[in-house]
């Protein structure tokens, strides 16, 4: 799998800066048991290479990226520490071109259509919308990214968990990179504890998971309407026929005819499948590729593999 591949599928780039190399591990420890094995460790500090070469060591199921890379050395440096990928807060094409030649995945920062003009001349398809917010977030991607349709963007600076999920909607993005899950106080303090905290609070949110209706297997055409009315004239919700089940309000699909689970079915809607997918098979979760189904060419349900108290599950695309 490509890299840029499972930064997107992650969804959210978690960008630390470690003053000691000693806090690398437990910090990455506490974004992985959060939900994020990701980490983009910036060279902004002393400690960069060795806390790269740690976590590498310590943690090797982490997707490791360098971040604030300027300079040939420092992507060696890097690299050899044991990182995967390569962010730069601008676009120095020495540098796109040394990554290059070393077959290592680097994601350049841009600002402006004549930085995209140089990436696309340097091969490159997707690249760091830096500092988004103060240069105008979604609103100045969305512009930039009509005139140049195979271009992708990694937004960072300014990100957080009130925004997230507007640039993450954006088909044009593939992941967003912030700091809001690694405040520095709690860095500082070794709260490993908050940044979990944190970083589970913000997956949460990138996931948006929500139970979208119950599916009752009824057994018979007869007994569905029998259950359908009762559950209608309990609720007050009304009564939507279709040709396999009868929907009470949304809460509640009464199947006509015999469906997954034992007992019936539990629609789980939730953002992004293909996100929530790989987030909750990291969870031990275990998914029925056979029973993915699609619409307009876009996977809209996805069964899990195995029932839970006599109920199948399913993710439902919002």
């Amino acid at each position: 799998m490509e890299m840029i591949e499972k930064l997107s599928l992650a969804g959210i780039v978690p960008v630390i800066k470690v003053e000691d190399a000693a806090d690398a591990v437990p910090l990455c420890r506490a974004l992985s048991d959060g939900g994020l094995p990701v980490a983009e460790i910036t060279f902004r500090s002393d400690a960069a290479e060795e806390a790269i070469r740690r976590v590498h060591a310590e943690l090797p199921d982490v997707i490791l990226g360098a971040g604030t890379v300027l300079t040939r050395d420092q992507v060696d440096r890097a690299v050899n520490a044991g990182a995967t990928y390569i962010v730069s807060p601008g676009l120095n094409p020495e540098t796109v071109k040394y990554c290059q030649e070393k077959n290592v995945p680097i994601v350049p920062g841009v600002a402006n259509p004549s930085d995209i003009e140089v990436a696309l001349s340097l091969g490159l398809k997707t690249v760091k919308f830096f500092p988004a917010e103060p240069l105008g977030g979604l609103k100045l991607i969305k512009a930039m990214a009509a005139p140049y349709g195979n271009v992708t963007f990694l937004p960072t600076g300014g990100v957080n968990e009130q925004n997230l999920n507007d640039y993450l909607a954006y088909p044009k993005v593939v992941a967003c990179g912030g700091s809001w899950m690694v405040p520095a106080d709690a860095v500082a303090q070794k709260d490993w504890a908050r940044i979990e905290s944190l970083t589970r609070s913000a997956v949460n949110k990138m996931l948006g998971l929500e139970v979208r209706h119950v599916g009752l297997n009824s057994g018979t055409p007869e007994q569905a309407l029998k259950d359908a009315q009762t559950l209608s004239k309990l609720l007050g919700w009304p009564l939507d026929e279709h040709a396999n089940a009868t929907f009470v309000g949304e809460g509640f699909e009464v199947m006509k005819i015999p469906f997954r689970g034992s007992h019936g079915h539990v629609a789980v809607a939730c953002n992004n499948i293909r996100r929530a997918r790989w987030h909750l098979e990291r969870r031990g979760f275990a998914f029925d590729d056979a029973s993915a189904s699609y619409k307009d060419g876009k996977l809209r349900a996805l069964y899990l593999q195995d029932e839970i108290a006599g109920f199948a599950f399913h993710l439902l695309q919002k």
